[in-house]
């Protein structure tokens, strides 16, 4: 590719197209929506990069110079390609690609699937990753077009988050454990306690936001594994005297020996966010935003409870 070809305006390109169908400049300018001055200067700059004269002008209109008539076919299939590229693009239905984190957590599988259903069954691909740490990336590149994700602090000014929602942690403990007759347990009541998580991943959000509870309220955190899955863990919780914590919406595999109950006064609740791409154009976004906002739950500084970092944050987006 040589540097005139580099140097193209396609917007001169269908400026002289225009000019050579309809033989006159000020009928092409009010067809193209622009003045004839502008549409003059256009062609000008187009003449003056080829080095070559392609119209000229008279009282009666434009007329084809030889080397007018030679680019003429070559214009008129740029132009038309690249309004092929156009029609192409918006015409193109993508699924909307949605981060989870994991479709057991199914606070956010519930927010899709309400709104999967009031958008009369839109396209949408369910993506499963590592949170927050693959997020960021794969919104940037436009692998994926929204995630679920605990922010915690500050993002990229490219990002955007929405609250999405506020879910209340739940302890999990097998039928033997002296908690299991409780129908709820305070938050005091685990003070000095440990609780097992083999799931929290060093660096990720969610072992961010059990590091802080545990600090608040005293209680060790206990990340120890290997981390077998959901299986393994509610096995383990229903053959021993571990507890651990739980979102209250997990869809975790049942087990006839274990009991999942409320933590309260206060209820700590894990701050979820919608996160997406400022420069993101998928044209279901902005719906999927207003079902987010529809379905939020205010935060209730008097009952609830949820690290400073996410109090200082969770609200601005």
């Amino acid at each position: 590719m040589n540097q005139t070809t580099q140097e193209l305006d396609l917007g001169a390109v269908r400026a002289f197209v225009a000019i050579a169908e309809d033989r006159s400049f000020s009928e092409a300018a009010a067809g193209l929506g622009i003045s004839q001055q502008a549409i003059s200067k256009r062609i000008a700059r187009l003449e003056s990069g080829l080095g070559l004269t392609l119209l000229f002008r008279s009282r009666n209109g434009a007329a084809l110079t030889e080397d007018g008539r030679a680019f003429l076919p070559h214009a008129r299939a740029l132009v038309g390609l690249a309004d092929q590229a156009v029609e192409a693009l918006r015409g193109r239905r993508r699924a909307l690609r949605i981060d989870v984190l994991d479709t057991r957590l199914s606070a956010s599988v519930d927010l899709v699937r309400a709104f999967h259903q009031a958008t009369q069954r839109a396209d949408i691909e369910i993506i499963t990753s590592n949170g927050l740490r693959s997020a960021r990336d794969a919104l940037a590149r436009g692998t994926i077009d929204a995630a679920f994700a605990r922010v915690g602090g500050p993002v990229e000014e490219n990002l955007r988050h929405v609250p999405a929602y506020l879910e209340p942690v739940h302890v999990m403990v097998g039928r033997d454990h002296p908690l299991a007759g409780l129908r709820e347990v305070e938050v005091e009541q685990l003070t000095g306690s440990t609780v097992w998580m083999p799931g929290n991943v060093p660096g990720s959000e969610w072992a961010g936001y059990y590091r802080l509870l545990g600090a608040a309220f005293g209680i060790l955190i206990d990340d120890s594994g290997p981390d077998f899955g959901w299986e393994y863990f509610v096995e383990e919780i229903a053959s021993g005297g571990r507890i651990g914590f739980v979102g209250l919406a997990c869809r975790l595999p049942w087990h006839p020996r274990t009991v999942q109950l409320p933590v309260v006064n206060p209820v700590p609740v894990y701050p979820c966010s919608l996160l997406l791409h400022r420069q993101n154009q998928h044209p279901l976004l902005a719906a999927l935003v207003d079902c987010v906002r529809a379905g939020f739950r205010p935060y209730d500084p008097r009952r609830q409870w949820m690290p400073e970092p996410d109090r200082a944050v969770f609200f601005q987006e």
